[in-house]
């Protein structure tokens, strides 16, 4: 029988790694199947500009997979059992369950509410298509009122930062603020901040700093110190955590729900299972010196593609017997839009601080645009155009070997 690779999200990370394990594995010995909710791929760099009125592609799973071999199962996943090795699936005509021999899961993450009342009820986000769509139906509704609507962004980081300055210059007609729980952009280097705060002037972005945000209401926000912010649409961006199934499921996982992994992306507490992109806890690479640098790679794009990585160089070189590779997991940027004709790259260092130096303006958009470009062509072409050299699976996998609760190699 052959051995049966699960995919579950199909995301960067998760088109990704299933489009390069197609290419590197024979399908004589194994077979690939994509567990996604969604039939088209959703560039969520791009939510963003989704929601406020521009258009953004969104290619079908369907023809992005076309001629690879890899199996498309369109259903949204409810459980995971590692101890019986299958996945549980809702899908049009009911679902039902997966088995698998090795896992990869990369589900992603979604808005954290951290507690705070109201969140759920009156905030959007831009997590995720339907959300972002939810958003953009509200900004028209408040455009169409002929009257000056307010929209109030909660959360400073990457997310926030873009979604403030993106409606502020689609959307001139409403009045923007942005909710910093410190200094704006505190995580950047003073270049970056002197620039942020000027961008944030140009675009009549308000920033309410060194706030925090204790409840959300139908019309406004209630801060720490008892002061409301008057909104019409609150948007809410103060951070995300991985799906809720992995720790739901006995995989071991950390507080915000990431995949505790080794070196390799492999859980430490179920072998045939590997984690990639939002859902991994991954401590980064140093990158001048040997080692770890003790800190976790952050959810992004970027490090979807270092954990994707190294995770197919394991399930590969352990399936084939080969030695396996090791990936540098690297944090070395960020990216960040201010709209479409302006934007910062931050670099940082080995330990993920900001370096004195950035690049901003116009330079750095088109940096942007092209990182995004990059991603995109690359999950449209998960086989990279045409098949590589593919591996025969060291043995066979078998029925005894399902059984014993760690990956065939």
């Amino acid at each position: 029988m052959k051995h049966r690779i699960v995919v579950l999200g199909a995301g960067y990370a998760g088109a990704y790694a299933a489009g390069n394990l197609a290419r590197r594995l024979s399908p004589l010995d194994t077979e690939i199947t994509v567990v996604n909710a969604e039939p088209d791929f959703v560039q969520r760099m791009r939510l963003h500009q989704l929601a406020v009125g521009q258009e953004i592609k969104a290619p079908r799973l369907a023809d992005v997979f076309a001629g690879t071999g890899i199996r498309l199962h369109l259903a949204r996943v409810t459980a995971v059992d590692p101890e019986r090795h299958v996945v549980t699936a809702a899908d049009a005509t009911g679902g039902g369950e997966i088995g698998y021999d090795t896992l990869v899961y990369a589900l992603g993450s979604h808005v954290a509410h951290r507690g705070v009342p109201g969140v759920a009820e009156h905030a959007f986000d831009v997590a995720a298509r339907p959300s972002a769509l939810r958003l953009r139906e509200r900004l028209d509704s408040l455009d169409k009122r002929g009257e000056a609507g307010s929209v109030l962004v909660v959360g400073d980081g990457l997310t926030g930062i873009e979604t403030a300055t993106e409606i502020a210059e689609s959307r001139p007609g409403l009045s923007v603020a942005l909710v910093a729980r410190g200094e704006l952009g505190a995580r950047l280097s003073g270049a970056a901040r002197d620039h942020l705060r000027r961008a944030c002037d140009r675009l009549g972005v308000t920033v309410v700093e060194h706030t925090t945000v204790e409840a959300v209401e139908a019309t406004r926000v209630l801060c720490a110190d008892g002061t409301p912010l008057a909104s019409d649409a609150t948007v809410w961006t103060a951070g995300f955590e991985a799906s809720p199934i992995a720790a739901a499921s006995g995989l071991e996982v950390t507080g915000n729900g990431q995949i505790v992994v080794d070196r390799t992306m492999r859980s430490v507490s179920h072998p045939n299972v590997y984690a990639i992109g939002d859902s991994v806890h991954a401590i980064g690479d140093s990158v001048h010196a040997i080692g770890d640098n003790g800190h976790p790679l952050p959810m992004s794009c970027g490090s979807a593609g270092y954990t994707g990585r190294q995770a197919i160089d394991a399930i590969v070189g352990s399936l084939t017997g080969r030695k396996v590779a090791k990936t540098k997991l690297l944090y070395t940027y960020n990216a960040i839009s201010l709209g479409r004709l302006d934007g910062i790259l931050q670099t940082v260092d080995g330990e993920g601080q900001a370096k004195p130096k950035c690049v901003s303006g116009r330079k750095a958009a088109l940096i942007k645009t092209g990182i995004i470009k990059g991603a995109l062509w690359g999950t449209s072409h998960p086989t990279l155009g045409r098949p590589g050299r593919k591996r025969r699976l060291a043995a066979a996998p078998d029925a005894a070997r399902r059984g014993s609760g760690r990956a065939t190699a």
